[in-house]
């Protein structure tokens, strides 16, 4: 789970986060969720497995009604070591906040009727991450 943020603008070309910290900067143009449960590093021992064997992987985002489904790929170079934040990524690069890799959407990808409701700080925003679809 994460809320909106009203600085939220969904822009970002290769990338899409959700973060812990409560605010979004005036650069933060990938971040479209903050206030999240999770960081990498607090994923499922075996959900990281998972993703670490570069399993295909669906990210489904759900807020105020709208839904879209961003389908990637974990990778063997994964560390899933980030306190704080979860960063979907259509190109392969990895560090320690890389969730996924080769994405099919980026923040500027989402629909803009889920990027209205991701600017909401009343918002709560559901993020499903299901391996092998």
């Amino acid at each position: 789970m994460a809320r909106g943020h009203p600085r939220v603008t969904a822009k970002h070309q290769t990338t899409l986060m959700f973060t812990k910290d409560r605010e979004v900067g005036f650069k933060g143009d990938c971040i479209v969720g903050v206030l999240a449960d999770k960081g990498a590093a607090g994923l499922h021992e075996k959900l990281k497995s998972a993703l670490k064997s570069g399993a295909a992987v669906n990210i489904t985002i759900e807020a105020g009604g709208e839904m879209e489904v961003v389908r990637a790929f974990g990778h063997p170079l994964l560390t899933l070591v980030h306190a704080k934040d979860l960063v979907i990524r259509k190109s392969k690069f990895t560090c320690g906040r890389t969730l996924a890799v080769g994405a099919d959407k980026a923040a500027m990808d989402l629909s803009r009727a889920l990027v209205a409701k991701l600017r909401d700080p009343s918002t709560k925003v559901k993020v499903t991450i299901e391996v092998g679809g």
